[in-house]
C-alpha cells in the first residue's frame, strides 16, 4: 500500500483525506492518506521517512511551507521562483518539493471567470500560501499587492492603507475566519462590499464572514481539489484521469 499524509500544526479541519481517497479511487490505486500533526523539530525526521519507504509522498499545510524547504534534495523551478513548496514526493533516490498551490489557485481563478489582467489585486497575509497566490496573480496579469499588520517591503500595504484603494480583486491567504472562528473577518465589512470580486482560500466553513459579508461564494475549495490533483500527478507520474470539477461536486455532496 502506498502511504501519503498532510503535514501541519492543526488538522483537524482538513478534508484533504477525503479527497484524495477520491482520486485513489480514480486511479484504482491501493494507498492511503493521513493526518500528520507535528511541530517544527518533527519536520526533519518526517521528511526523512519518505527516504525509508515508510510514505511515498507530502503535502504540506500551515505553518511550515517555507520552514520544510531546508530539509529537501531538490526543489522545483515553480516551487523556487514562488518560495514555498506544499507537495514533497520522493523521485530518483531524491526528496523533491512542490508547489502545487499555484495551479489550484490559477485554475480556480480561470474556472470562475474572474478577471486579473490589469486589475489591482491585494492579497490578505504574506505567509507560505501568500506566495503561490501573488505568481498566479501576476502570472495572469494582475496588478498585485501583499496586505500585512507589518509591511516589510514597497510591495505590501497596511490594512489601513487598504481603505483608500481601489478593489478589483481582494484574496484572503490568512487563516482568519477559519473554523471554529467563524464570526471572524481580515477586513471590516466595508471594504468587503466595495470588492467587486472577494476569493477566501479557506474552505472550512465554505462562506467565511469575509465571504458572507461580501455577497461573495469563491471560496478555497476548488483551489484545493485542484492542487490535490496536481500533487498525485506528480506522485503517480501521470495525468488524472478525470475531469477536477466532476470531483469537486463529488468532495462537495460529502462535506
Amino acid at each position: 500500500m502506498q502511504r501519503y499524509a498532510l503535514l501541519g500544526e492543526k488538522l483537524s479541519h482538513s478534508y484533504s483525506p477525503i479527497i484524495h481517497k477520491k482520486i485513489f479511487e480514480a486511479y484504482n490505486l491501493d494507498a492511503d492518506y493521513t493526518l500528520l500533526e507535528c511541530n517544527k523539530e518533527e519536520l526533519e525526521g518526517i521528511i526523512n521517512s519518505l527516504r525509508e519507504g515508510k510514505y511515498h509522498g507530502f503535502n504540506v499545510t500551515i505553518p511550515y511551507k517555507i520552514e520544510v524547504m531546508k530539509y529537501l534534495d531538490e526543489i522545483s523551478a515553480e516551487a523556487r521562483a514562488i518560495g514555498s513548496v506544499n507537495t514533497i514526493a520522493y523521485k530518483n533516490g531524491k526528496v523533491v518539493g512542490y508547489n502545487t498551490d499555484y495551479f489550484g489557485f490559477y485554475n480556480e481563478l480561470i474556472n470562475y471567470n474572474i478577471p486579473v489582467k490589469n486589475k489591482d489585486c491585494y492579497i490578505l497575509g504574506t505567509g507560505g500560501a501568500s506566495l503561490a497566490l501573488y505568481k498566479a496573480l501576476i502570472d495572469l496579469g494582475g496588478n498585485v499587492k501583499y496586505v500585512s499588520r507589518s509591511p516589510k517591503n514597497d510591495n505590501t500595504i497596511t490594512y489601513d492603507e487598504l481603505n483608500n484603494r481601489n478593489i478589483d480583486l481582494l484574496v484572503n491567504a490568512t487563516p482568519v475566519g477559519m473554523y471554529p472562528n467563524i464570526d471572524k473577518s481580515p477586513v471590516d465589512t466595508m471594504i468587503a462590499k466595495r470588492s467587486k470580486y472577494v476569493v477566501d482560500i479557506i474552505f472550512n466553513p465554505k462562506r467565511t464572514k469575509l465571504l458572507l459579508d461580501s455577497a461573495s461564494s469563491y471560496n478555497g475549495l476548488l483551489m484545493l481539489v485542484g492542487q490535490a490533483v496536481k500533487a498525485e500527478e506528480i506522485w503517480q507520474d501521470k495525468k488524472y484521469p478525470e475531469d477536477i470539477n466532476k470531483l469537486l461536486k463529488e468532495i462537495e455532496a460529502i462535506i
